[in-house]
């Protein structure tokens, strides 16, 4: 990644665009469901600091907390939010199964046309 020096910095400002210094060394990783589920988890279940959890795992405490809202719904005991996380699991176990079978599906077709066409 380019480094972009402050000469560069005051120019973007000067220009009127919006420009922090963080953004240009911004990572964009991205993380898996079990991932994110996983450290959630730690926080919710076993007790442990966002803080703790984010430097050892090294994620933001920001993301963290936007996790945390999104697989323990607000006012929802530890259960339902239990079977809330098992529940997108499935979801997401039943749509990769999908797209698989759709490919069988789609090669199928394409082998039947060709052997139609080859008989014919």
């Amino acid at each position: 990644m380019p480094v972009i020096r402050p000469a560069r910095m005051r120019r973007l400002r000067k220009a009127g665009r919006q420009f922090t210094y963080w953004r240009a060394f911004m990572s964009s990783r991205r993380f898996s469901q079990e991932f994110k589920e996983h450290a959630v988890r730690q926080i919710v279940e076993q007790s442990q600091p966002v803080a703790d959890v984010s430097e050892r795992l090294g994620v933001s405490a920001h993301s963290l907390y936007k996790w945390i809202k999104v697989f323990k719904p607000a006012g929802a005991p530890g259960k339902i939010a239990e079977e809330l996380i098992e529940t997108r699991n499935e979801l997401s176990r039943l749509q990769a199964q999908l797209r698989l079978l759709e490919e069988e599906r789609d090669i199928l077709q394409k082998a039947a046309r060709y052997f139609a066409r080859m008989a014919g």
